[in-house]
């Protein structure tokens, strides 16, 4: 095959469409280029990607780049195309005759095209009962045919005119199948709307395709829409709220427009109920989602509802009672444990919290074991299933993940358990509560009834929730609610280095834990160690070398896919998380096909091929072995934001795979693979609620931007049994002595203390 004239650009002729997805138009079709010499032989090649509205016969512009498919070879993949329809009489005929207009088949479409040959498209569009003419065309399919054509048009020219103002072809489809023929006006009138609403077309697509069109810089129509892409860019920074005159300034910048248009801007929403205003001046406004404020007024409601009402427990003599538990665990409760067991049972809304090896595990064993005595109704619950997973393993109760106790059901219903359907249940406990972003909360706590208990447990010194909202320590400040925090570490008597280190970097105290210049000089028995990098590529070398050399051989018992986790503060970089997954990925390869006895058996091993299947999906590629993280919350599978699987099985040709989530085994289509991600490692936000035997954490000056208490905190509490940071010593007393971690602003404590009930606990 001749090569390209460029490598992300080819011209050519659609010869024959192999594979069609009606949904999303992705094709696969054999293509004729049309290459710059003319005595170069044209070969047919393979092009993939979103072809909407394209038929066989046309001559198609496309950009993009060649890749090469393991069994089926060169491809083009496509980013974008034009097209024009054939003006060659064999062009036409294979254009008419790919069946494209109900009523001509190869049959009549030979015909059409041996009575008009290059007049053929004329004729349709401006002279249609010409058709009449033609063999075997009565009035009645000659009709049928001229219909169905102008309909093609239509379409057609939606597609062109679309993609000339900037719409990718994925979007187009996304338009045409959200508003069908009345695209085009819809974007005429208002760019704006289609980011509001469809998935994956944002403000920034909008704002392109409106300048192409000649929307004006300060037009209210954009500057509405800049508003709340603003307000929405600070909801994913955690605030669900924001004061209006930070609001104003932040959108003038990203709008280049005036504050006076924006304030005015600011009024026309708020009248349009598209925005939410506290305050009672406009120094101290404040402006919400209204979203996020009825998620904030259902969270202070329902702690008005769970404070007024009377507790549905049994009688229980709560002294006695502690002591029992006492008797029960064979060792005296520290005084704040007991504090932890009393409030719970005798409020009905308390929150537990405390940091690693403090007791919370011994706290909530005994509080189960009680309410069990007592016969009552238990339910524990955590954001992920790992987390759930190891409350129930402390308690010794069921636990599950908060969306399967809340009985979540895809396809927009939302959760079925709720306000007019709570719980059947007299105590709920909700582990790693600082996880809880405003909407969750407000769903969970609609979801207990009035004369249920409720405690959450929590370690407010992690980061907070991913998504906007600060619920655990805005409970936590409201007087309204009890709290007790824990403090004597308990955990293995004090020895554990990794319990230590973690109250050491809460304290402020920058001392180093144990370091070594090497890997090999690293302690078998520790299970914290500092290993000194001397710059961003030493610090990559030596976090393959931990999980490729060090752990295979000094703890054999830890497989190096499953049980080791790379936690990185960035994405970006040679030490970021894209970086790392690269370089793990290759590393690790010959341990993705060994394993203990319960792992999983790939299945193309069994076919005695010589090499491993891949698939190359949303820039990455996915071979039997690799680990993935979910990217976004998936209800139709149950699978959420951070959940950790091993791929399992690929079919590369139809853009599958399924993958093994703890236990559950899921399939793919190529639609999913974008919520997909390598998860060899992982940022240390996307940890959060999980726990892992072994947790290596790069940690360079670099990383200054990301450098703070909390993160290196919530990173070395993520493992279990050993942890290794890597990096500079610089960056880790840079992070210890950073506890200026950015305040999220919210209106929750302000609904709290108005709502009925709102007394001190």
């Amino acid at each position: 095959m001749p090569a390209p004239p460029a490598p992300d650009a080819i011209t050519g002729v659609v010869e024959r469409i192999i594979f069609l997805n009606e949904e999303n138009h992705y094709t696969i079709a054999e293509f004729r280029p049309e290459w710059p010499d003319p005595k170069a032989k044209s070969e047919p090649v393979t092009i993939v990607g979103a072809l909407p509205g394209v038929e066989c016969g046309e001559t198609l512009h496309l950009t993009g780049e060649w890749t090469q498919h393991s069994q089926h070879g060169a491809q083009f993949k496509i980013a974008g195309f034009k097209s024009e329809l054939p003006s060659s009489v064999h062009g036409i005929r294979k254009y008419l005759g790919s069946g494209l207009v109900p009523g001509i088949g190869k049959v009549y479409a030979n015909k059409i095209v041996d009575a008009f040959g290059p007049d053929t498209f004329r004729i349709l569009s401006e002279e249609s009962g010409r058709l009449r003419d033609v063999d075997g065309i009565g009035r009645k399919r000659a009709t049928a045919i001229k219909a169905a054509w102008d309909e093609k048009r239509t379409e057609r020219e939606l597609y062109i005119f679309l993609q000339t103002y900037g719409v990718t072809p994925g979007q187009c489809v996304k338009l045409v199948q959200k508003y069908g023929n009345d695209a085009k006006q819809i974007l005429l009138k208002d760019p704006y709307r289609v980011a509001r609403e469809i998935d994956g077309i944002g403000f920034k697509t909008a704002d392109r395709i409106a300048i192409n069109l000649g929307f004006a810089n300060d037009a209210p129509p954009r500057l509405e829409a800049g508003l709340l892409y603003a307000l929405d860019t600070l909801q994913e920074e955690g605030h669900s709220a924001y004061p209006q005159p930070a609001l104003i300034d932040y959108a003038a910048e990203m709008l280049s427009a005036s504050t006076e248009h924006l304030t005015a801007r600011i009024e026309a929403l708020v009248a349009a109920k598209q925005l939410v205003r506290h305050g009672a001046t406009a120094a101290t406004f404040l402006i919400q989602s209204p979203k996020l404020d009825w998620a904030e007024r259902k969270i202070a409601e329902a702690v008005g509802r769970l404070q007024t009402a009377a507790s549905g427990l049994p009688p229980i003599k709560i002294d006695a009672a502690v002591q029992w538990a006492e008797k029960q665990a064979g060792f005296a409760f520290h005084g704040l444990q007991r504090d932890a067991v009393h409030n719970a049972l005798a409020h009905k809304l308390s929150i537990l919290t405390g940091g690693p090896g403090t007791g919370k595990t011994t706290c909530l064993r005994a509080l189960v074991e009680i309410l069990k005595a007592k016969k009552a109704r238990v339910h524990l619950a955590a954001p992920t299933g790992r987390a759930a997973q190891r409350l129930a393993e402390a308690t010794g109760g069921v636990a599950s993940t908060i969306h399967r106790l809340l009985k979540f059901e895809g396809g927009g219903h939302g959760f079925t358990v709720d306000e007019t359907h709570p719980l059947a249940t007299d105590f709920l406990i909700v582990d790693e509560a600082s996880m809880l972003d405003t909407r969750l909360a407000a769903a969970l706590l609609q979801a207990v009834p009035p004369r249920a208990h409720l405690l959450l447990v929590g370690d407010t010194d992690q980061l907070p929730s991913v998504s906007a909202g600060n619920v655990l320590k805005d409970l936590i400040k409201s007087p309204q609610v009890p709290v007790t925090r824990l403090a004597f570490i308990y955990r293995q008597e004090g020895q554990s280095l990794i319990v230590r280190t973690a109250h050491a970097i809460n304290e402020g105290d920058p001392t180093l834990p144990p370091v070594v210049t090497e890997v090999a000089d690293v302690s078998r028995e520790d299970d914290l160690a500092f290993v000194e990098a001397v710059d961003a590529e030493d610090c990559l070398r030596k976090v393959v070398q931990l999980c490729r050399e060090f752990l295979p051989k000094a703890h054999p018992a830890f497989h190096p896919i499953t049980d080791v986790q790379v936690l990185a503060p960035m994405h970006k970089g040679v030490t970021g998380v894209s970086n790392l997954n690269v370089a793990l990925q290759a590393a690790l390869a010959p341990f993705k096909l060994k394993g203990r006895s319960t792992d999983f058996v790939p299945r193309w091993q069994d076919r005695n091929s010589k090499a491993a299947p891949a698939l190359k999906a949303a820039g990455a590629t996915y071979e039997i072995g690799d680990k993935v993280i979910q990217l976004r919350n998936n209800y139709d599978k149950n699978l959420f934001n951070g959940d950790i699987g091993v791929v399992t099985g690929l079919d590369a040709s139809a853009g599958k795979m399924t993958a093994d989530f703890d236990g559950d085994r899921q399939e793919f289509e190529r639609g999913d693979l974008g919520a997909l991600a390598l998860a060899f490692s992982v940022t240390i936000h996307k940890s959060q609620g999980s726990e892992y035997p072994v947790v290596i954490i790069p940690l360079l000056k670099a990383h200054f931007m990301m450098l703070q208490r909390n993160l290196l905190y919530t990173a070395i509490t993520r493992g279990r049994k050993k942890v290794f940071i890597v990096g500079e010593k610089a960056a880790y007393g840079m992070a210890v002595r950073n506890s200026e971690a950015k305040q999220r602003v919210t209106h929750l404590r302000e609904k709290i203390a108005l709502s009925p009930g709102a007394g001190p606990a």
